[in-house]
């Protein structure tokens, strides 16, 4: 990060970033990527069933991943990512080796929960 801008949001700045708890029901290779990534549908309880792309082939494997909670953010527009539109962004730290570790709940809640 370049400390030398001022990357400071303010409280409404960051509100309009409309992250999510949704669980992931489908999880497959995408091929048709160059980046070794998966194809994924998160259920977002009220808001729906989403799809999008996630590179986290380096920690996860897609059977690893069903019924895994994660965090997303949901009101990006849609993104064209080979074949696919992408819905939403899944969120997770990332490591030295560009892994990606997924953003979790601790514990069990429900499909749609605003995170804030």
């Amino acid at each position: 990060m370049n400390t030398t801008e001022n990357t400071n949001l303010t409280w409404n700045e960051f509100m309009k970033v409309e992250m999510r708890v949704g669980t992931i029901i489908e999880a497959a290779i995408f091929k048709e990527v160059k980046n070794s990534a998966y194809k994924i549908v998160v259920d977002f309880g009220p808001l729906g069933k989403r799809k999008t792309s996630a590179q986290i082939t380096k920690l996860y494997q897609p059977e690893d991943i069903l019924g895994k909670q994660v965090v997303a953010v949901v009101n990006f527009p849609p993104k064209q990512i080979a074949n696919m539109m992408s819905e939403c962004l899944i969120l997770g730290g990332i490591g030295n080796d560009k892994e990606v570790t997924l953003l979790v709940p601790d514990g069990l809640v429900e499909n749609g929960m605003r995170i804030g």
